[in-house]
């Protein structure tokens, strides 16, 4: 890809034969102009026709152009010089007759360049028509002999054969006998052996368009195995456009659309998934009719590299992703301002929607589509895959589309929704087949990871042109490097389009505007921010409340919390009085939450004297019902201890951090805790492992929201 924006000089003749026959009459007339007036010898114009001729013999024996075409290009060489030499011996260069057979003999001579020119490509194309029609006629017959000695088939038909681009293979269409509609289960082998295809080649079957047609595609070179650099075009797309990710083993393109369904990307560490993503992000912003959020509350690492020719560099006065949310709770606000921007453009654009007569908003840089991009699923809590799925589910008409990746194609890690509602599936290198048959339930089961075997490939299905479902195919990503990335992104910043006001015209969507001012201190931390980066963050800074129990942020009721100033994260710090609660305090809370059952009052009975009695669920009237200690407590002490070390540390820590603070064995401690979230069916999201700590590495830990989870589900059961 080219390194920089700036326009080289064009060094190229650039002209046509016309162009170029021109351009010779016109230096014989200048040079008999001025050799007339200087003396010029004729001689030399002589010499030079001569020399001209004699050159373009050369030329065109070079070229294997025909005789007869030769023959008139040296005509056109002499006669130019034979005119300007008796121009010059003469001294009629001026007058009417030189003039006039100059012109004639330059019309003559353009007309003629033309029409050589025309009849030389027709007779190369029809060359290479009939080299390819002896080459296919051959391979048929080939074929056809292969088929039969293999395979014993009788009554075939080689109908045709057709080369792939880049010479990369080819395609032979069969029409197989009424009697033998397939080859036997073997024959991809037999005839890969057959055919000595080096390794990386191969060998596809696949049904044609009508019964009883087969199609065998052969792979002659691995293009899997090569690196192929992303295209050098930033050239404007809309998200209607199918989405480009690489090139299939066949030479065209591997793409996807995105704009009425949703992704799903699967691959293990090392397969490319990470370049796959920039890839995606980098024809999504050639988009100007599409926003592209990022969520990866793993440090955001999918969008440092956009964002840095806006943040460190300030190249550009727009971030190119329009929101990151780099925490789980800015992944709650984010994932509330679209689930309400998803309801809110339902009712507000429908007349949009009747003018072009669709059940979907029309896209367009002033209501653009908003494609949310997920990765590392396995670390996000529950809460956050519950809300993921709505946006899945009801983002549709909407034009709100998720682009969603994990490490594993399992069910701890995929979702129901999202395996059902996202048709493009796209699963890089994995070592298990049985993760390619879950991620591909059609067609899957006849995939062999190792036809994928090379960093950066992998399985594509999706969407046709025709909207039919594809089987999943191999496919090569293309490859994009940082220093690409930071070429491009002053050249795709301009055409961003911005999110349209009636989106962001719900309760969450007052916190969109300080996004920046909440996240860039996060990131960046004691970096120095550009200039660009000040309109964005040199303003009041909104948080939503936090709840109680949970720590989830409520975006849609309370007061949000100001700053002036933005508030870096430190998770060793504990939550300011009043925006959470421990221990005893946090039980207190849970407790008094409001419950569907209502409190019955009933009279003391005559006998007794004092207050009415007050009947009511255990913890629903905390006040009446004495003093928690006197109470039973549905809550196991160990797991409110937890929940107050896991809120204390930021929200998630490590096990043998929690054991530390705990003072217990951490084997004992992940012992107990996993009973306890099991009694209450609490599992914890993905693998058990969470990011905390500075270094960020993942092991096996606890978040807030899960323990939060098994609290309420302890107060539950206990009230019912």
């Amino acid at each position: 890809m080219a390194s920089s924006t700036t326009s080289a000089l064009d060094w190229s003749w650039g002209t046509t034969p016309a162009t170029a026959a021109a351009l010779v009459a016109g230096g014989a007339y200048s040079v008999a102009a001025v050799g007339a007036a200087s003396g010029l010898p004729a001689s030399y114009a002589l010499l030079v026709g001569a020399a001209g001729a004699a050159a373009q013999t050369g030329t065109d024996l070079y070229q294997r152009r025909p005789t007869g075409h030769i023959a008139a290009r040296c005509a056109g060489w002499l006669a130019a010089g034979t005119w300007t030499a008796l121009a010059l011996a003469q001294h009629t260069v001026l007058t009417w007759a030189a003039t006039g057979w100059w012109a004639a003999g330059t019309a003559v001579s353009m007309t003629l360049a033309r029409g050589l020119v025309r009849a030389e490509e027709t007779a190369r194309t029809e060359r290479a028509t009939r080299r390819l029609q002896k080459w296919a006629n051959g391979q048929a017959r080939d074929w056809h002999e292969r088929l039969h000695r293999l395979f014993r088939l009788d009554g075939h038909k080689v109908e045709g054969v057709k080369p792939w681009k880049g010479d990369v293979g080819y395609t032979v269409r069969v029409r197989m006998p009424s009697d033998t509609p397939e080859l036997p289960a073997d024959a991809i082998r037999k005839l890969a052996v057959d055919l000595k295809l080096p390794k990386g080649a191969g060998i596809q079957l696949a049904d044609g368009e009508v019964y009883g047609e087969l199609h065998i595609r052969v792979t002659a070179k691995d293009v899997l195995a090569e690196t192929i650099d992303v295209p050098d075009d930033v050239t404007e797309t809309s998200i209607y456009q199918r989405i480009q990710l690489g090139l299939l083993p066949d030479g065209e393109p591997a793409d996807f659309p995105l704009t009425d369904v949703c992704a799903l990307e699967i691959g293990q560490t090392g397969s490319g998934k990470s370049n796959t993503i920039n890839v995606t992000n980098f024809q999504l912003l050639r988009t100007t009719d599409a926003v592209v959020w990022h969520l990866d509350v793993t440090g955001a690492g999918i969008s440092l590299p956009w964002l840095r020719s806006w943040v460190i560099d300030g190249k550009v006065d727009r971030p190119l992703i329009d929101w990151t949310a780099d925490t789980v709770e800015e992944a709650h606000i984010m994932l509330d301002v679209a689930i309400a921007a998803i309801n809110t453009r339902k009712a507000a654009y429908q007349d949009l929607m009747h003018d072009v007569d669709d059940d979907k908003i029309p896209v367009s840089p002033q209501v653009p589509a908003i494609i949310i991009v997920v990765d590392e699923i396995a670390e996000l809590p529950y809460e956050i895959l519950n809300k993921l799925d709505t946006v899945v589910d009801t983002g549709r008409a909407a034009r709100v589309r998720t682009v969603i990746s994990g490490l594993r194609a399992t069910q701890d890690v995929i979702t129901a929704a999202m395996k059902k509602q996202s048709r493009v599936r796209i699963g890089m290198r994995v070592s298990d087949p049985e993760e390619l048959h879950h991620l591909f339930p059609t067609g899957g089961t006849r995939l062999n990871p190792k036809a994928a075997a090379h960093k950066g490939s992998g399985f594509l299905s999706a969407p046709d042109q025709d909207d039919v479902d594809s089987d999943p195919s191999a496919f090569k990503c293309f490859r994009i490097k940082p220093k690409v990335i930071n070429t491009v992104s002053p050249q795709l910043a301009d055409r961003r389009p911005a999110v349209d006001g009636i989106s962001l015209d719900t309760a969450p969507g007052r916190y969109y505007a300080s996004r920046w001012g909440r996240i860039l201190p996060r990131l960046y931390k004691d970096k120095k921010l550009s200039p660009a980066t000040h309109p964005y963050t040199e303003l009041e800074i909104l948080r939503p409340p936090l709840d109680d129990v949970t720590g989830i942020p409520r975006t849609s009721t309370g007061q949000p919390r100001t700053t002036s100033t933005p508030r870096p994260a430190n998770p060793n710090s504990t939550p300011a009085a009043g925006s959470a609660k421990f221990g005893s305090e946090a039980l207190a809370s849970l407790l008094k939450a409001p419950a569907a059952t209502a409190t019955e009052t009933a009279p003391a009975p005559e006998r007794e004297e004092g207050p009415e009695v007050i009947r009511a669920e255990f913890g629903r009237v905390l006040e009446q019902a004495g003093n928690i200690t006197e109470r039973p407590n549905p809550i196991p002490q160990l797991l409110a201890d937890a929940h107050q070390h896991v809120v204390a540390a930021g929200g998630r820590i490590h096990t043998a951090d929690l054991a530390t603070r705990l003072d217990m064995d951490p084997l004992l401690l992940g012992t107990e805790l996993g009973r306890l979230l099991r009694a209450v069916d609490i599992e914890r999201p993905g693998k058990g492992t969470v990011r905390a700590g500075e270094s960020g590495e993942s092991k096996p830990g606890y978040l807030q929201e899960t323990l939060a989870a098994a609290l309420r589900a302890y107060a539950d059961r206990h009230a019912a």
